[in-house]
């Protein structure tokens, strides 16, 4: 059995799938309401890469925007380990700091990843509400919660 508690690299994937699988799910919903299907959305993720042809891709694709997803999570996650090394506040504050952390990836991803990518999108209020509440809640919360509780003096307090 892995000892999570403790390990960086455990911590920070587990950190990462919880926040991905939250996200993913939650745009899952808002988009079904929508009429648009789990594929579409991880055909749109993969186009992001790989150019609007992506959207009528294959299974293949929507794997790609998958694994996409996930990387991008996971990487949430590592930043947010790292800094909270160096800003023990992250891991003292765990609420505050993750609602943050949420509104900081919102920023990042919609005004430098999306832009940078080969997707065009547009966001009326409503949709830009509902994606920094998914943030919040889906990214950057879980992210800081587990990070508080797995971290290496958590574990330490724990054991000792």
């Amino acid at each position: 059995m892995v000892k999570t508690a403790g390990n960086p690299i455990s911590t920070i994937l587990v950190a990462g799938l919880v926040a991905g699988t939250l996200d993913i799910t939650a745009a899952f919903i808002q988009w079904a309401l929508r009429g648009v299907g789990p594929t579409r959305i991880l055909k749109g993720i993969a186009s992001g890469l790989l150019g609007k042809s992506a959207l009528h891709g294959d299974g293949a694709i929507a794997a790609l925007g998958l694994g996409l997803h996930f990387l991008i999570a996971i990487s949430a996650a590592a930043v947010f380990y790292l800094a909270s090394r160096q800003l023990p506040f992250m891991r003292h504050r765990p609420v505050v700091a993750g609602a943050l952390y949420g509104i900081a990836v919102y920023f990042f991803m919609y005004f430098i990843v999306i832009p940078l990518s080969r997707t065009s999108t547009r966001y009326t209020p409503a949709l830009i509400a509902i994606a920094i509440l998914i943030h919040i809640f889906c990214i950057g919360l879980p992210i800081s919660l587990i990070v508080a509780r797995l971290s290496p003096e958590r574990a330490e307090a724990d054991t000792g």
